[in-house]
């Protein structure tokens, strides 16, 4: 049998590529010709024009989202003898990396609407943390699918408690909460600028903001072997840093970035309105929050006759994520779960599916995606 021909894909990188050639090959020209290809004028320059863009005094390129994650909390001096708390639904990025910097994780659930985490569950832990754990010094809450979580009742709970705020935000470039930029409401972010990112690089490429001098100057220290001098370590460091071609590209992006954001909820808006009055509910946007659709993520318990339904009509469909991080074989058994266990996160993972959604999608696309949306609801 024939397999239905794909005419949505769910995400292309190659076409936002193809969208931004000329600028783009022009900037990958100008970094070739200048012969310096890592830690020179390009990175300095970006870092520069992001730290302005999100409204922060300074910005640290690296390897990638992980690396970012992992030096926000090396940065803040966080790593064996702390407890990092995080949610299960998040790609597991975000608790390798706090393996990565030597803490340990403890794993929340989410709020079901928004798939953020709970703020009332992590008031718990911090309250009465869970026993055999090492005191809790941060806790990283992820902007999932370019959704802001609920931080006011989050800061609070933390500033109560001396704990730190690392934000997770590698789907949420230019999303807002109350006006004010994520990113900018914590003691620091990550980004990843992942080929598929609202923002993205062409290859892997990551980058911390802060309002803390001193924080970004230990991380910028930390990123390179944990020099301030040239082949002298002040301190222990890694290699995990942003070449300048990658760099180059996301200057040419960064400008764009509002336009394509845009773009992505004009295609939300026209799923809602395909959605109306069907089965599938579109996706909750938080009250005083400007969703900026890494994902546009609808959840059915006939997930797979959706999804194929969805097949048979062209569009491509994607799981973020098909299982919680806890229930993966790396880390089951072996991972601490706040008192609600998880059990909306795992609900959530066996009904969750993302639908086509880039700012290169065509009209004539997003219409192929509707209709089969209304097909699938009829």
């Amino acid at each position: 049998m024939d397999l239905p021909v794909i005419t949505v894909p769910q995400a292309d990188p190659g076409a936002a590529y193809r969208a931004q050639q000329p600028a783009i090959d022009a900037a990958i020209a100008r970094v070739l010709q200048s012969g310096w290809y890592i830690l020179g004028s390009e990175g300095a320059a970006f870092e520069q024009e992001f730290a302005e863009w999100l409204g922060l005094s300074r910005a640290v390129g690296c390897a990638n989202g992980t690396d970012a994650l992992v030096l926000a909390l090396r940065g803040l001096g966080i790593g064996a003898g702390a407890t990092v708390v995080t949610v299960s639904h998040t790609a597991v990025a975000t608790v390798a990396a706090i393996e990565m910097a030597g803490a340990t994780p403890l794993l929340l659930d989410i709020d079901p609407d928004t798939y953020t985490m709970d703020a009332d569950e992590l008031r718990a832990v911090l309250n009465d943390p869970p026993p055999g754990l090492p005191p809790i010094r941060a806790v990283i809450p992820v902007h999932i699918y370019g959704q802001a979580c609920d931080m006011a009742p989050l800061l609070e709970a933390c500033r109560a408690a001396g704990v730190a705020v690392i934000e997770d935000c590698a789907q949420a470039h230019g999303a807002t909460l109350d006006g004010r930029m994520l990113g900018t409401l914590g003691d620091v972010a990550a980004f990843s600028l992942y080929p598929t990112k609202n923002l993205a690089a062409l290859g892997d490429a990551g980058i911390v903001a802060t309002g803390n001098a001193e924080l970004a100057d230990r991380m910028a220290a930390i990123r390179q072997y944990g020099w301030k001098r040239r082949y002298l370590s002040d301190m222990v460091g890694v290699n995990s840093r942003l070449d300048e071609l990658q760099a180059a590209v996301l200057r040419v992006r960064l400008p764009l970035l509002a336009a394509a954001n845009a773009r992505r909820q004009a295609i939300a808006a026209a799923y809602d309105a395909a959605l109306a009055g069907g089965p599938l509910a579109p996706p909750v946007r938080r009250p005083g929050a400007e969703h900026v659709f890494h994902q546009y993520v609808v959840r059915s318990r006939e997930r797979e006759e959706v999804m194929a339904r969805l097949r048979s009509q062209g569009v491509a469909t994607a799981i973020h994520y098909p299982m919680p991080v806890h229930l993966q074989e790396a880390y089951q058994g072996r991972i601490a779960l706040g008192p609600a266990a998880c059990a909306e996160t795992e609900a959530a993972s066996r009904e969750v599916l993302s639908l086509p959604i880039h700012p290169e999608l065509t009209d004539a696309q997003v219409e192929t995606v509707c209709a089969a949306l209304r097909l699938t609801a009829g």
